[in-house]
């Protein structure tokens, strides 16, 4: 196995890009800031509108169907990449038997990754799943060490430390408390860190079955998207969510197919932007963004959906996000003295 150690990786969209913070050389010195401005604000706003769109519709909509809606924005990201795809706009891999086989094994988690997220989500609020979520780099961390013996310095151990008294008392301060929606955060969390412990292994092993040798973030997105769609089918009928959709009135709203429309564009649209920024700043500025990021969906999380809170809580909320950014940060020192 290879270490992860200089390798940044967008779990939500199954792709990965090396920690290089290349200069981006053009004429005009103005165009590049603004345009990574542009492109930082874009994965911004696709990133938390994510999220919230998921929240909403299983909250607000009660929708009681999480795995078909994954199922659902996993068949429009599908449609738009091979749509893309046969246009020439962009290029992927072709899904031959080999590739498949390569890649199942790591499928299986990422559609786990995906499920649990949108169990999790339905019964826990967006600030919360924010602060739990911070448990992923724990386990990571952990897991380097073991299986690829990654050292960390005492500062990334330091914001981990956090994170986990962050997770602790955010869950005992929590006023909406619900034992299920913690009990899948925290396996969400174990399929996450699995998840980016043994992507890079695949993505090595499936480039010597591709017939250009290379495997780019375009032909992830399509391997786990496409291979997602059987999986999702038998968990459907596993958990029953056939009944459940042929007797819910939320399928003859066309405003209810609108937002789960959008969600699946939203999904699409976090790939594109993420890639968009790496190439236009960095992954270190990537990571650090990302961390920032937590900050307004969680408070957005709490305003939107009127989620009960208080002080002890919020002082909580506070806190893991700040440990967030300075784990961001001890990471991005240590790569730089590696």
């Amino acid at each position: 196995m290879k270490s992860l150690e200089n390798d940044e990786i967008d779990l939500e969209d199954g792709k990965l890009e090396k920690d290089k913070d290349r200069p981006i050389r053009s004429k005009g010195v103005v165009r590049i800031q603004n345009e990574a401005l542009l492109s930082g604000f874009a994965y911004c706003i696709s990133s938390c509108s994510m999220i919230l769109v998921n929240k909403y519709v299983l909250s607000s909509y009660d929708f009681n169907a999480g795995i078909s809606l994954m199922l659902y924005q996993n068949f429009i990201s599908v449609i738009i990449v091979s749509t893309l795809s046969l246009l020439g706009v962009i290029s992927t891999e072709p899904l031959t038997w080999r590739l498949i086989k390569v890649w199942l094994p790591v499928n299986f988690i990422f559609v786990g990754m995906l499920v649990t997220s949108m169990f999790s989500l339905k019964y826990i609020n967006v600030a919360m799943v924010t602060i739990l979520k911070n448990v992923t780099n724990v386990i990571t961390a952990v897991g380097e060490m073991y299986l690829f013996q990654k050292d960390h310095d005492s500062r990334v151990w330091a914001a981990l430390f956090l994170m986990i008294i962050s997770a602790i008392s955010g869950g005992i301060t929590d006023l909406s408390f619900h034992a299920v929606g913690y009990a899948w955060q925290i396996i969400n969390c174990f399929l996450t860190a699995s998840y980016s412990l043994t992507l890079r292994r695949v993505m090595d092993t499936a480039k010597h079955v591709t017939k250009s040798g290379n495997l780019n973030e375009f032909s992830m997105v399509m391997l786990n998207n496409t291979l997602s769609l059987p999986l999702g089918l038998i968990l459907i009928f596993v958990f029953n969510e056939v009944d459940y959709l042929s007797r819910t009135p939320l399928l003859r709203l066309p405003t209810f197919w609108f937002v789960v429309t959008l969600s699946g564009f939203l999904g699409l649209a976090i790939s594109f932007t993420s890639m968009w920024f790496l190439h236009q700043t960095g992954a270190t500025t990537y990571s650090l963004v990302g961390s920032l990021n937590k900050i307004p969906l969680s408070v957005a999380g709490i305003f939107l959906f009127h989620v009960p809170t208080s002080l002890q809580n919020s002082a909580s909320i506070l806190f893991g996000l700040l440990a967030g950014v300075f784990f961001a940060r001890a990471k991005m020192r240590e790569r730089s003295q590696s």
